[in-house]
C-alpha cells in the first residue's frame, strides 16, 4: 500500500501546501481521502484525472471536500468526449446536496450524479477495491468520519478532523501508520470537540501502539516544530510532519 500526500495543510492552503487529500494505492486501485482547497491541482502531478478509482470524504468542511467541484467539472466536461464513468464517492449524509450547492447548480441536487457515485458513510466496514475499509463517527462540530484502511497485512489510519475521543483510539489501533491531525497548539487552543494538538496526537498514538505518527493538518499560522516537539513528548515511536509530495510504503 502506497500513500501520498496530496496536501496537508489545515483549514486553507498554505504558500507549500494545498489543504487535506491523501492518494492511497494498491494493485492498480487509486484511493483519494479527502480533496480540499487547491488540492485537484496538486493531484495531477500523482495521478491522471480520471484514473481515480474511489473517493472518501471525511466531512464536509471545504478544506476536506471543494476540490470537488472542480473535479466534478473535469469528469463532465472531458476533452476527448462525454462524462467519465461515474466513480464511488463516500461522504456523510447530504454530500451530494452540500457539493451541488457549491458549485451553484441547486435545486438541481442530481448534478453531480453523472459522474459521481454518492454513497452515504455510516459507521463500519465495508470492502473498497483491495481494501478493507473501517469508518467510525469522530469528534467534530459537523458530521466527521475517521477512517482505518487495510491492505494484506498492512494498516493506515486516518484521523480526520476531530478532538479526543474513543473512536479514533480504535481506528488507530496497531497502525502501521497513524496521519493524524494536530491542528492546535498546546496552552494556546482549548476547543472541546474541535480538534487535537500536537501532545494529543502524540497520546492517541501511544495509546494506539502505532508504529509511525505523521502529523497532518496544521493550519498556517500554528506552528509546526512546536506541534512535532509536543507529540514526541507523548509517544516515544518515530514522528514527522506530513508535507505535500512526501510517500509513504507500508
Amino acid at each position: 500500500m502506497k500513500l501520498t500526500v496530496v496536501g496537508c495543510s489545515g483549514s486553507f492552503p498554505s504558500a507549500e501546501s494545498a489543504c487535506s487529500s491523501y492518494l492511497v494505492e494498491a494493485d492498480g486501485f487509486r484511493l483519494l481521502i479527502d480533496m480540499g482547497n487547491g488540492a485537484l491541482g496538486e493531484l495531477q502531478r500523482h495521478c491522471g484525472l480520471y484514473d481515480l478509482d474511489a473517493v472518501l470524504l471525511s466531512h464536509l468542511h471545504a478544506d476536506h471536500c471543494i476540490d470537488m467541484c472542480g473535479y466534478f467539472v473535469a469528469r463532465y466536461y472531458r476533452h476527448d468526449g462525454g462524462p467519465a464513468a461515474a466513480i464511488p464517492v463516500y461522504g456523510p449524509e447530504g454530500t451530494e446536496r452540500r457539493l451541488s450547492i457549491a458549485y451553484g447548480d441547486v435545486p438541481d441536487e442530481k448534478c453531480m450524479s453523472e459522474v459521481f457515485d454518492f454513497r452515504t458513510l455510516v459507521p463500519g466496514g465495508f470492502r473498497l477495491g483491495p481494501f478493507a475499509i473501517t469508518t467510525d463517527l469522530v469528534s467534530h462540530p459537523v458530521e466527521a468520519y475517521g477512517f482505518r484502511v487495510e491492505y494484506e497485512g498492512s494498516t493506515l489510519a486516518y484521523s480526520g478532523d476531530t478532538g479526543p475521543c474513543d473512536a479514533l483510539d480504535t481506528l488507530a489501533d496497531g497502525a502501521d501508520l497513524f496521519l493524524c491531525e494536530a491542528s492546535f497548539t498546546d496552552g494556546k487552543e482549548d476547543i472541546p470537540e474541535l480538534h487535537l494538538n500536537g501532545r494529543e496526537a502524540g497520546e492517541v498514538a501511544a495509546r494506539a501502539g502505532a508504529g509511525r505518527l505523521v502529523l497532518t493538518h496544521i493550519p498556517p499560522w500554528t506552528n509546526p516544530s512546536v506541534n512535532l516537539r509536543d507529540a514526541r513528548t507523548a509517544y516515544d515511536g518515530p514522528v514527522e510532519l506530513a508535507t505535500a509530495g512526501a510517500v509513504y510504503e507500508l
